[in-house]
């Protein structure tokens, strides 16, 4: 029997059957029957699947041996901001998954991680080793991943204390109006579609996103936006929200009608956090993107026109 453990840094208030089906590859199914063979621990004591997680909760699971699912290393280059013992930061490309997932068990940052170093934390188990926060596919930028517990521990920490900032760049559809802003509005799954999240108050957790209006074109903006919260798709679902889908995103608006994006217009390119040995404060940019900078010149081209 496999154990394997995980610490919420994020996404609280969640039944532990949907949290867990959210961050490893068991089905909710799955998990509900372990839960109900008393397999699923918070904090060493076993608990029902309708347990609502907590911040800092440690979860363990004992997988039976029958079920485990073996993650293999793969040489994929890797675009390295930084390495360290501790953490490596990564400029993920778009198209890209951060970790496997059922039917997704190849070509993803993991596989990509496991064929690169020779140890990662284990504490988001055997799918997961390393990884403590995660950006979308089709998002580029940084990504720090953990090499060890204790540097998973310190940076869970700041990300739920809000010490570590994430900002992304944008371009988004139409003109917003101020130059600042902020969306404080919860974030759900949309019951219409459990693919996307969306503005609710319903099984929602608070969300916070900040922006900043770095440019103006004919019918598009670029901004700048900072995370306060961490929920899936937050920015894309703050941005649809306020009418003011980000280009490309065809889950959340339409595709880009000046060239094809891949995706989201979406790019986290700044991570600011402190050394979990050194205490030290360091920040990591990952340069824009070529078809995002292509994107810009097109619509500044236009705009002058």
């Amino acid at each position: 029997m496999a154990e394997e453990k995980w610490i919420v840094s994020e996404n609280e208030n969640l039944r532990i059957d949907r949290w867990l089906s959210d961050v490893s590859d068991l089905s909710r199914t799955r998990i509900q029957e372990l839960a109900k063979n008393g397999l699923i621990f918070v904090n060493g004591k076993a608990v029902r699947s309708s347990y609502k997680v907590e911040l800092n909760d440690v979860i363990t699971c004992d997988v039976p041996d029958n079920e485990p699912i073996e993650v293999m290393p793969e040489n994929i280059p890797l675009d390295i901001l930084y390495e360290d013992s501790d953490i490596i930061v990564i400029n993920k490309p778009k198209g890209m998954v951060v970790h496997p997932a059922p039917g997704v068990y190849s070509g993803t940052l993991v596989n990509a991680l496991l064929y690169h170093c020779k140890d990662l934390s284990g504490i988001n188990g055997k799918v997961r080793p390393g990884i403590v926060h995660r950006i979308d596919k089709d998002t580029t930028g940084c990504l720090v991943v953990c090499k060890n517990d204790a540097a998973h521990e310190a940076i869970a920490r700041q990300l739920e204390t809000k010490t570590c900032h994430r900002e992304y760049l944008a371009i988004v559809a139409g003109n917003i109006v101020h130059d600042d802003g902020l969306i404080d509005a919860p974030i759900g799954r949309d019951p219409k579609d459990r693919q996307r999240m969306t503005v609710t108050d319903k099984n929602s957790r608070e969300a916070r996103t900040r922006f900043h209006v770095i440019e103006r074109f004919r019918s598009s903006t670029y901004i700048e936006c900072e995370l306060e919260t961490g929920r899936t798709h937050q920015i894309r679902a703050h941005m649809k929200y306020i009418n003011h889908p980000v280009l490309g995103d065809e889950k959340y608006g339409k595709a880009c009608r000046y060239m094809d994006t891949q995706g989201q217009v979406l790019h986290a390119y700044k991570l600011t956090l402190v050394h979990p040995t050194t205490k030290k404060e360091m920040v990591f940019e990952a340069p824009l993107p070529a078809y995002f900078s292509e994107l810009l010149e097109i619509l500044r081209k236009e705009s002058a026109a």
